[in-house]
């Protein structure tokens, strides 16, 4: 993994949680490092992950033999508490600069903060915040909160918006909000040019504050 200048990600546990990052980053594109300490786990997504070892994340010597200086962004997701703690404190420790940490709870999350994690990721909480929002709102695909003010959101085009480029969908003036990314006919456009028309079925990524989205969903 040395050689390739592409981001490199080491994933530390394979419980769902960490599989579905994993495998998610993989399909992605990326190079994964997984680690558990489940041998027959590690085995039945050896033909998943690339690279995948079995091993204790929480053991210094067994992150030093992984070289994760190579690492950009460490994904902690191991369900025991203090190996959790404990690995995030040693990748952080040996300088991997982006670790998120999943917690089991907000006790715990306090704590990986203390000791130096840069995102904490509550796993239940998350995927509760995006089942609620989908259920209070037909066009909402998908949705992630980033902060405590900005969120990503996937919706189904609004029929409003059929036909328009994004000059004069206007969402950013309107609602304080951008259109990052369009998803159409299984491709998806990044960045899109300001006069891109917007077609039927097409899904749009939006990243705004939490005010201009709500807004946005009242009014489409």
């Amino acid at each position: 993994m040395r050689g390739n200048k592409r981001k490199q990600f080491l994933v530390a546990g394979l419980g769902l949680f960490g599989t579905s990052v994993a495998t998610t980053l993989v399909e992605m594109g990326y190079d994964v490092l997984a680690i558990d300490e489940n041998s027959k786990l590690v085995q039945d997504l050896s033909t998943v992950l690339p690279y995948v070892v079995c091993g204790d994340a929480a053991d210094e010597q067994t992150l030093r033999s992984l070289a994760v200086d190579d690492i950009d962004v460490a994904v902690v997701a191991i369900g025991d508490l203090e190996s959790n703690m404990m690995c995030t404190l040693l990748l952080k420790e040996m300088g991997v600069t982006n670790v998120v940490a999943k917690a089991l709870n907000e006790i715990h999350g306090t704590m990986l903060r203390k000791i130096g994690a840069d995102k904490i990721i509550f796993s239940e909480k998350d995927m509760g915040k995006r089942v609620a929002h989908n259920l209070v709102s037909g066009n909402i695909v998908d949705y992630i909160e980033l902060s405590n003010d900005i969120s990503v959101i996937s919706i189904q085009l609004p029929e409003q918006l059929v036909g328009l480029n994004l000059i004069e969908a206007d969402l950013r003036r309107k609602y304080n909000i951008n259109i990052v990314a369009i998803k159409r006919a299984g491709q998806t456009i990044v960045n899109p040019n300001a006069h891109e028309i917007l077609q039927e079925n097409d899904e749009i990524i939006i990243i705004g504050t939490h005010t201009g989205l709500k807004m946005l969903d009242i009014n489409l």
